[in-house]
């Protein structure tokens, strides 16, 4: 899969942005806060339907804007797709594909796959499991809209739950109709849970082997799931835990609570591992879900690394480069001196000032 070429109307910093992509590596280079990531964000939210910041469409329109247009062509198997994006202050996004309108943004998923890799999620192991937990959930939802579906409906019943929890307090009558949410939310969780230990059961047959290799053949890493329940007790531990919900007015057990856990030699990184172990176990996990994606679809994903190159010593950075020689890529960094001088292949240069691009 690659993309062919994208088209900006009031986004970000950009009043109006057309660009066409080499099918190899494409570079955007310039100062700080001209814009080059911006471009990333946006093929990222045309093709998966999110920011990866987790911005609001509000924010992604262009100041002074009331409404902002992207127009991406991707080719796919042989075949060239359009998807029109159209993203308003205060209406949900409108979305069409080759020109037909979609009635739910989940119908956009699984037409591309698109990897990003930023300077945040070199973090991810030492930051909190939220962030691990979104780390799933993205690269899940563009591989399954059934998982998509349990998700979504899963948080949509936890909020309801939660709400109610609050409203027993001053209506206990409330607290009969409590039994009907849980039963929901137990039938989602129980699914949103197995596809998470099937998801991170095939981490651990890539993950593994790349961190030994990126680690000089030093380290074995061993990732697990940590569940705060598991799935066929969620119904019975939800009921035995209901008091100490009520009394806390929201749900302490569920996959919203859940972590991945990364070990070395036994010995739990994401609390005692060193600077370099944690950001060598977050590079193995970023290659892993390229080649995870590549097995589930049989087809390349767009890898989009956003500065990321200057946060990694010159070994990491070979190793990285080398593993992606084969899909299209579209990198940002402050200069390409360091790429010539190590004779790295570009296909495609833009240098971008003050959201200006120049080829």
């Amino acid at each position: 899969m690659v993309i062919e070429s994208i088209e900006l109307n009031n986004f970000r910093n950009y009043e109006k942005l057309t660009l066409h992509f080499d099918q190899g590596t494409n570079i955007f280079h310039g100062q700080n806060a001209q814009g080059k990531t911006n471009i990333l964000e946006a093929v990222y939210l045309c093709g998966t339907t999110k920011s990866h910041k987790g911005s609001k469409d509000k924010e992604m329109i262009r100041f002074s804007a009331e409404e902002a247009h992207i127009r991406m062509r991707l080719e796919r198997n042989g075949s060239s797709h359009r998807i029109d994006m159209h993203l308003k202050k205060n209406k949900p996004k409108g979305i069409a594909i080759n020109g037909i309108p979609i009635r739910r943004a989940s119908e956009l998923l699984g037409l591309g796959n698109f990897v990003f890799f930023s300077p945040e999620d070199l973090n991810i192991i030492k930051n909190g499991p939220g962030e691990r937990r979104r780390f799933m959930d993205l690269e899940l939802c563009q591989l399954s809209k059934v998982y998509l579906f349990q998700l979504s409906n899963y948080n949509k019943i936890l909020n309801q739950r939660n709400k109610l929890l609050k409203e027993i307090a001053f209506h206990p009558e409330y607290l009969d109709t409590l039994e009907i949410w849980d039963m929901q939310m137990v039938s989602f969780g129980q699914k949103v849970i197995r596809e998470r230990e099937k998801f991170v059961r095939r981490l651990n047959e890539i993950a593994p082997e790349i961190h030994f290799r990126l680690s000089g053949e030093r380290e074995e890493l061993k990732i697990s799931y940590e569940k705060s329940v598991e799935a066929e007790e969620f119904l019975k531990k939800l009921k035995e835990n209901r008091e100490k919900d009520l009394k806390f007015k929201t749900t302490q057990l569920g996959p919203h609570r859940d972590d991945l856990c990364f070990q070395i030699k036994g010995v739990d990184i994401r609390r005692f591992g060193s600077q370099g172990q944690q950001r060598t176990t977050a590079l193995s996990l970023k290659l892993s879900e390229i080649e995870l994606v590549k097995q589930e679809i049989q087809d390349t994903p767009v890898l989009l690394l956003d500065d990321v190159l200057s946060e990694l010593d010159s070994s990491r950075q070979h190793y990285l480069l080398d593993s992606i020689h084969d899909i299209q890529t579209l990198i940002t960094c402050t200069g390409i001196d360091e790429f010539v001088e190590n004779r790295f292949e570009i296909n495609k240069v833009f240098k971008v000032v003050d959201g200006v691009v120049y080829e």
